[in-house]
């Protein structure tokens, strides 16, 4: 399998979505092969639809047919489906209940975006309403990789820490996740900004990293590649972020009190990688390099970002370019 390069859609969290036809017009144009679509935005455009805020299904699975179309129409593959929120390890299990029959309205609408692959955040949700009980996490992503499973076709599920999570933040944590569940349908998503964001970088930090992160970083890379089945890679997303002028505390403009300070960065600093006349300093080719080279990943890669379409999608390729060539990729 040839490398893919994908652009994601949206940026989670943003509380205001351009115009997803634009979007997908912008990505095609740059020569992406591959788009990811974010919930939000077949929501607006199911908005749209119904005229007002609050959708039917029916509805959400038009939406979804005319997203899939216009994809074809400009020759980009829908990579997955994302971000199905705060799912596994809830307390309260009648919330449990519930999202399990959204998800039974997911899994129609990845049929009608004729992708098979739906993406899960670890949980972010304040620690009171987790459980950090393993087999319970366990337990529920498992259910959901059985209901996947019964679908034709089969349904995947792409498992992925982020550097805030509440309970599974980082790759390794995660990645015990996937094996327990131990279901050929669930797999992981590596993300460069979230290994890095972790264990190297720290935005509410005067320098911006962590105390030990060259040793942390090169240590977490080697277990990567000794431990992860490539098999159970679903994909990879490639993206950097901008260091913060100043610590990321109270009194930052990005701050927000009770928010982890790299679910602040997160949602207002992200850079395409090698943008460093935007701030981009964390080494994500390093990361990208052992998942692509010594690991041996070959498969779709997201570029992921912030900003108009138009830009965002130059941007995004010219990152892609930069990959490719230093790392030799067809």
């Amino acid at each position: 399998m040839s490398y893919q390069p994908a652009i994601m859609s949206a940026s989670l969290g943003r509380a205001w979505l351009h115009d997803l036809d634009y979007k997908l017009e912008q990505a095609s144009k740059v020569g992406f092969k591959g788009i990811e679509i974010f919930y939000e935005d077949l929501d607006y455009c199911a908005r749209k639809l119904a005229g007002n805020d609050q959708p039917s299904a029916d509805q959400l699975l038009r939406a979804a047919e005319q997203i899939q179309t216009k994809c074809q129409s400009q020759g980009l593959e829908i990579i997955a489906l994302q971000p199905f929120l705060f799912y596994e390890g809830l307390k309260d299990r009648e919330q449990h209940a519930r999202l399990v029959q959204k998800m039974e309205l997911w899994l129609q609408i990845v049929k009608r975006l004729k992708t098979n692959t739906i993406q899960i955040p670890a949980n972010f949700l304040p620690a009171d309403q987790l459980t950090n009980d393993i087999d319970v996490i366990v337990a529920d992503l498992r259910q959901l990789a059985d209901m996947g499973a019964a679908q034709s076709p089969v349904v995947r599920y792409a498992y992925e820490n982020l550097c805030w999570s509440t309970v599974n933040d980082t790759w390794e944590k995660a990645w015990e996740v996937v094996k327990r569940v131990d279901r050929p349908n669930f797999g992981i998503c590596l993300d460069t900004f979230n290994i890095a964001g972790k264990v190297w970088a720290d935005p509410a930090s005067p320098t911006g990293k962590t105390a030990n992160g060259d040793v942390e970083l090169h240590d977490t890379i080697q277990r990567l590649v000794a431990e992860v089945d490539l098999a159970k890679v679903f994909y990879l997303q490639v993206v950097d972020a901008e260091r913060m002028e100043s610590p990321l505390v109270p009194g930052h403009p990005f701050h927000i009190e009770g928010q982890p300070s790299r679910m602040s960065w997160s949602r207002n600093a992200r850079t395409f990688m090698y943008e460093e006349d935007r701030g981009a300093y964390m080494p994500v080719e390093k990361i990208a390099r052992a998942i692509v080279f010594d690991l041996g990943y070959k498969g779709t890669m997201s570029d992921e970002g912030k900003n108009v379409p138009d830009l965002h999608a130059q941007r995004g390729i010219a990152a892609w370019a930069k990959l490719q060539e230093r790392l030799q990729l067809e």
